[in-house]
């Protein structure tokens, strides 16, 4: 039983804890190297989307304005809480079991897991589209007060079935340990896709449905490539037809239920301010809210970054009983994780003000919701892949015990502060709640594993961290005077530079070297690729 392996399982990795043995530094060292290439170039893909969607929500906030966006994210949370109930948190189950299938060589059971997989999501999203169109009407006219939001419902049908689909085959990829793959096919291919069928359709005058349009257009193309990506690297044995179809283990269901439950939770976590902004105000203050809050998201981009082949790593060092390796990894990852967010995060809280009207003016109302969001969002990255560590691990019931509590705190504090204080209410209560539960996973990482991501290394940084808020405060200083755009590029070049060269000079420890060494090996393969194949 699921339940039964996530009680003893613990309990040999304190045993390994306390009894550590020594590790090769080549195992540590190709460990590191694998999560360095498959998540640089996951970073790659979101930075490229980070620069390339900055300029487009520029051209899109000048076009559409921000009552369309709002009645854009208004009909993201409704396909978001459908698409929760449809897929079943099968996709976060293709990421644990798949990794593990192959790690065993349990190749029958993988196969089962994808076609039975497939299968529901099919049977389940043909169930939910009617049911979209039909009580979507209801939630557009009656709760959001956005008529207009019924007129795209049939779009936001598509966008939920592909957005279905594509998350499963993007987790399956992920599974299987091939993170740069999905980032090409979703990210370099399928968002520059997405901007240019935007800008032709806006331009004949299509407004929203034609920025709805395009992203169906591009996840549909999307969809087609990761099937055939998938198809191709799924082992052999897995691939062939011989036998009877394994049934789903019950550890999968069990897996499968308590995340759709932590979903469903984590939707109420990332979604009730929308939910209660869209009921107390109107579609243009839940666009200015949500482009703001949409800028705080992408703060913990390299935490997501390495989130995505972490995971898969995790469940296989686990599988292995390989507690001190996972521990290893855990303290150094986090601690780079949090010093390159760090400089990103200080440049937003320090330059929110103009960072918010190069949207347009009617969006520097935002700028209050974008500084409390990229805090809440930097304690994010401070506690690492805290959440990853339970969830991969088998104690995906104490992480969702966390999302509950933290669930119905979200909801009383949006009660609470949204009515009188409006969209910095929102973002109040959404920072709280994100920093109320990210310690919460921290707390439960060192009771279920005994895994803290903490050490004296951290002090190196201290040095690092001031240079940082020095040389934002040499740039308000002496480039206030100039355009907004240059003083926050300027900013952010200073911030990055001041810390990557003090971080360097105050000294690094052999892990910290193995890091730095791995990522330079990786950018100079990418401006040299021919030494890198000589």
């Amino acid at each position: 039983m699921a339940g039964t392996a996530a009680l003893k399982e613990p309990e040999q990795m304190v045993d390994e804890v306390s009894a550590p043995r020594i590790l090769p530094s080549t195992d540590f060292r190709q460990h590191i190297g694998h999560v360095s290439r498959q998540s640089s170039v996951y970073f790659s893909g979101r930075m490229f989307a980070l620069a390339a969607g900055y300029f487009f929500k520029i051209y899109l906030t000048r076009e559409l304005g921000a009552e369309a966006l709002g009645t854009y994210a208004l009909g993201l949370t409704i396909i978001g809480s459908l698409g929760i109930f449809n897929a079943f948190g099968l996709s976060r189950s293709a990421t644990r079991f798949v990794s593990a299938y192959r790690a065993t060589g349990q190749y029958e059971l993988l196969r089962g897991l994808l076609v039975r997989s497939i299968l529901m999501l099919f049977f389940t999203n043909l169930l939910f589209v009617p049911i979209l169109l039909l009580a979507g009407q209801v939630i557009a006219v009656r709760i959001y007060h956005a008529p207009a939001l019924s007129g795209y419902l049939w779009i936001f049908a598509a966008l939920m079935c592909f957005g279905t689909f594509n998350t499963f085959f993007a987790r399956v990829l992920a599974g299987y340990k091939e993170v740069a793959r999905s980032t090409v096919l979703t990210t370099f291919l399928g968002t520059p896709l997405m901007m240019l069928c935007t800008i032709a359709f806006v331009a004949l005058g299509w407004g929203l449905r034609g920025y709805l349009i395009a992203q169906a257009t591009a996840d549909g193309i999307v969809f087609l490539l990761l099937i055939g990506t998938v198809w191709k690297l799924t082992p052999p044995k897995t691939r062939s037809y011989s036998g009877p179809l394994p049934a789903l283990e019950r550890r999968v269901i069990s897996f499968s239920a308590t995340v759709l439950a932590m979903e469903f939770l984590g939707f109420l976590i990332l979604h009730t301010d929308k939910i209660f902004l869209g009921f107390y105000l109107n579609p243009r203050q839940v666009g200015i809210y949500a482009l703001a809050a949409g800028m705080a998201a992408l703060v913990p981009v390299i935490l997501q970054s390495v989130n995505q082949i972490f995971s898969p790593i995790i469940s296989d060092l686990h599988s292995r009983y390989e507690c001190q390796m996972m521990g290893r990894m855990f303290q150094t990852l986090t601690k780079w994780i949090f010093g390159f967010t760090f400089p990103l995060a200080a440049t937003m809280v320090v330059f929110a003000k103009p960072l918010m009207r190069i949207f347009g003016p009617e969006f520097e109302a935002g700028w209050s919701v974008l500084v409390v969001g990229t805090v809440g969002q930097l304690v994010n990255c401070a506690v690492g892949s805290s959440g990853s560590l339970l969830l991969m691990s088998g104690n995906e019931k104490h992480l969702l015990k966390i999302q509950a509590v933290t669930a119905a705190v979200t909801i009383a504090l949006d009660l609470t502060l949204i009515h009188p204080f409006g969209i910095l209410g929102a973002a109040v209560a959404a920072a709280t709640t994100n920093v109320l539960v990210n310690l919460w996973y921290l707390k439960g990482a060192y009771d279920q594993l005994h895994l803290l991501p903490y050490n004296r290394s951290y002090v190196r940084l201290g040095p690092a961290f001031l240079a940082v808020g020095f040389s934002l405060y040499v740039v308000m200083r002496f480039a206030s005077g100039q355009p907004k755009w240059i003083e926050l590029g300027l900013g952010g070049f200073m911030a990055y530079a001041s810390f990557v060269g003090t971080a360097l000079v105050s000294g690094l420890d052999a892990d910290d070297r193995l890091i730095t060494t791995a990522i330079w090996s990786r950018a100079r393969n990418l401006i040299y690729p021919s030494e890198a194949n000589s």
